[in-house]
């Protein structure tokens, strides 16, 4: 159902109103009273994405959201123990042999 946006000529209040496309115009004024609205021409009728549900990323599964996590987590093992191997491994050098000179 669209929203229609009147206007009363008399005192100028302006509101929205939810109405079927077949429902005839309001004319009472719920402010005055008086039959003075006046229906106005909208911006057409858009659509509004709100709330969720929207985003290809909204309806994930919770085994693939589950997967994910388990990859991060797993990812950032990876770069411990690269890190860590790094250390180790320099820290394991040989030192070079002293040539004796005689």
């Amino acid at each position: 159902m669209p929203t229609y946006e009147y206007i009363c000529e008399s005192c100028g209040h302006e509101f929205e109103q939810l109405q079927s496309i077949t429902a005839r115009p309001l004319r009472k004024c719920s402010e005055c009273g008086k039959n003075q609205l006046r229906r106005l021409i909208g911006s057409g009728a858009g659509v509004i994405f709100k709330g969720s549900g929207f985003y290809q990323t909204d309806y994930r599964s919770e085994s693939y959201t589950q997967a994910k996590n388990k990859e991060k987590s797993d990812g950032k093992k990876k770069a411990e123990t690269k890190t860590i191997s790094k250390e180790t491994k320099s820290d394991k050098k040989p030192k070079a042999k002293a040539k004796d000179k005689k």
